[in-house]
């Protein structure tokens, strides 16, 4: 097979049994090449940006290193890659917590190893993958978003321009020094924005912020 179409998977598995097995299940496929193994998190930002992966691969461990703001920097790093989450235990909060941060793909650890190749490429063809007990808690939580954002993208509409930037970057998991740095602002205007920005749409701090701004719209 042209290895310019195989699927590019890397690898974030904190769990080193669970690493060697995926290693095993993958390796057997000639349509998917595994970029970089690794249980090993401290250079994560380096083996995103090197890996040029289509699928990044996480594990429970891994995803608990990371939140909203990890997830969407990996976006930025490769913003062609899609996650595929491997959780140890069938938790419709973890799940939904997941999907929350940019999960594209969802298994508990008992799937099969064909249902993990199914993911791999379901994933990678852009296709949302989730374990068929959660469906109905998904589509709960989405009818509840729904009927909380017109008020919450009408308090959406009352940020000035420079407010939804701002909110953009913390979106983006930019810290107050580096949109200071960037703006050209001090830290305390920076923070005194996001302190207003807060209190419009609700949020008491910034993992909220992101909750109310991914799920209604408010950023990009």
């Amino acid at each position: 097979m042209n290895p310019s179409l195989r699927i590019k998977v890397l690898l974030l598995v904190g769990n080193h049994l669970l690493c060697r097995s995926l290693i095993r299940i993958i390796q057997q496929k000639p349509d998917i090449f595994i970029t970089g193994p690794s249980a090993e998190l401290s250079d994560i930002a380096l083996r995103i940006a090197r890996s040029e992966s289509d699928v990044i691969l996480l594990d429970s461990v891994s995803a608990s290193a990371l939140n909203r703001q990890g997830v969407t920097r990996m976006r930025d790093l490769n913003p062609n890659a899609r996650v595929l989450m491997i959780a140890m235990d069938a938790d419709e909060g973890a799940f939904l917590r997941a999907v929350r941060i940019g999960v594209s793909g969802y298994l508990l650890h008992e799937a099969s190893p064909a249902d993990l190749i199914t993911a791999i490429r379901a994933v990678a063809r852009r296709e949302a993958v989730s374990p068929p007990q959660f469906c109905k808690a998904l589509f709960d939580a989405l009818a509840g978003v729904s009927e909380l954002t017109p008020s919450v993208r009408k308090m959406g509409l009352q940020l000035t321009r420079r407010q939804r930037e701002l909110l953009q970057m913390v979106a983006r998991g930019l810290t107050n020094k580096e949109i200071s740095s960037l703006l050209n602002l001090s830290e305390q205007t920076v923070k005194n924005h996001i302190y207003r920005i807060f209190r419009k749409i609700g949020a008491n701090d910034r993992s909220e912020a992101l909750e109310i701004a991914f799920g209604n719209g408010l950023t990009n």
